[in-house]
C-alpha cells in the first residue's frame, strides 16, 4: 500500500510542472497580446535604434529591412534624399549613344547610309517625337572603324514617343535598314548629361573640318557617382579657362555607372598644349587625384565629326 502511494505521489509530480508550464505559456502569450495590442495608457516600449531607419537602423534587422550604414552611404540602397541620378543629373532631356561598328573596307557606303537616315531624323524631328541630333563622329584613335551617334529626346517620354513613331514608318524603317549591311555590330546606351555641364547646343567652331572631339569614358566604382560629379564640378572651372567642355554624361540604361566626357579642340597639338596648362592650375590636379579613386577603368577616343554633324 505505501508503495502504491510511493508511486502516485512520483507520477504527482511531473503533472504538476505541466501545470505550472501551462500556466506560463498562458501568461507569455497574454503579455505579447498586451505588448502587440497595448491597452489605452499602456505605453509601448522604445524602438530599439539599431532596428529604427530613422536613427540608423545599423541593427541586424535593421539592415536587412533599410540595408547597411556602407550600403547606403555607397549609394546601394535608395535613400530618402532620392536617387545618385536624380540628385546630380540635369533631368531635361535624355541622350542615346549609338555607337556602330561598320566592316572597314564599307566606310564609304556606310556614310552614305548613315547620313541620310541622320540627315532626315533632323528635317522631320517634329513629326518624330521631336528628336535631335546632337552629333556624329568617327573614331579616328581608339576603337577605330567606329562611328558614334548621340541624340537627345524631351525626356523618357520623348524618348517612347520617337520610337513609337520611328517604327511606325516605314521610310525611316528603310533609311535604317539600309544602313546593316555594312556594319558588324550595334551598340545603345541611354544617358543623362550632368547638371553642371548641360551638352552643347548645334554649333560650328570654325576649326578646319571640325577639330577633333575626345571622348573620355570611365567606368566608375557603383555608388561613387555622387563623388564623382562633386569633383568633377570643382575641376571643371580650371578646365574652362582652356578648352570648351561639349557635353559629359553618365549612363542610366545599358552599361551601368559609366561617364562620358567630351572636349573639342582645333587639332591634336592644341589638345597637348591645352591639357599642359590646365595641369598648372592646382585645382585641376586635385580633381585628377580625387577622381581616379573612383573610377575602375578608363579610356580615351579621338574622334572627328562628319559632314553633317550639328557639331563640329
Amino acid at each position: 500500500m505505501s508503495t502504491t502511494r510511493s508511486m502516485l505521489s512520483s507520477l504527482s509530480y511531473p503533472l504538476r510542472s505541466s501545470v505550472v508550464a501551462v500556466r506560463g505559456v498562458h501568461s507569455t502569450s497574454n503579455a505579447l497580446a498586451g505588448a502587440e495590442n497595448p491597452r489605452p495608457g499602456d505605453n509601448a516600449p522604445p524602438a530599439d535604434p539599431d532596428e529604427d531607419p530613422a536613427k540608423g537602423g545599423s541593427g541586424f534587422l535593421g539592415s536587412i529591412m533599410y540595408g547597411s550604414k556602407k550600403a547606403r552611404a555607397e549609394g546601394l540602397v535608395a535613400g530618402d534624399s532620392g536617387s545618385h541620378s536624380r540628385l546630380v543629373g540635369r533631368g531635361k532631356y535624355v541622350h542615346e549613344k549609338i555607337t556602330h561598328a561598320i566592316i572597314p573596307s564599307k566606310r564609304a557606303e556606310y556614310l552614305a547610309a548613315a547620313e541620310k537616315y541622320f540627315r532626315t531624323l533632323r528635317e522631320r524631328s517634329p513629326e518624330l517625337g521631336g528628336v535631335k541630333l546632337t552629333g556624329s563622329w568617327e573614331t579616328v584613335v581608339g576603337s577605330v572603324d567606329n562611328f558614334t551617334h548621340i541624340v537627345e529626346y524631351e525626356g523618357y517620354r520623348g524618348y517612347d514617343a520617337t520610337l513609337r513613331a520611328l517604327r511606325g514608318d516605314s521610310d525611316m524603317v528603310k533609311l535604317e535598314t539600309a544602313i546593316f549591311p555594312f556594319v558588324t555590330s550595334r551598340h545603345h546606351q541611354i544617358m543623362s548629361e550632368f547638371s553642371f555641364w548641360p551638352s552643347s547646343p548645334p554649333r560650328d567652331s570654325g576649326y578646319p573640318n571640325g577639330g577633333v572631339f575626345e571622348m573620355r569614358s570611365y567606368q566608375l566604382k557603383p555608388g561613387k557617382l555622387l563623388e564623382w560629379e562633386g569633383a568633377w564640378r570643382r575641376g571643371l572651372e580650371a578646365r574652362k579657362r582652356f578648352v570648351v567642355p561639349v557635353g559629359a554624361f553618365f549612363s542610366q540604361v545599358g552599361q551601368l555607372h559609366e561617364v562620358h566626357h567630351i572636349w573639342q579642340y582645333p587639332d591634336m597639338e592644341t589638345r597637348k598644349r591645352t591639357r599642359e596648362q590646365a595641369w598648372s592650375v592646382g585645382s585641376w590636379s586635385d580633381t585628377v587625384q580625387e577622381t581616379v579613386k573612383l573610377a575602375d577603368s578608363m579610356k580615351s577616343a579621338i574622334l572627328i565629326p562628319t559632314s553633317w554633324s550639328p557639331l563640329r
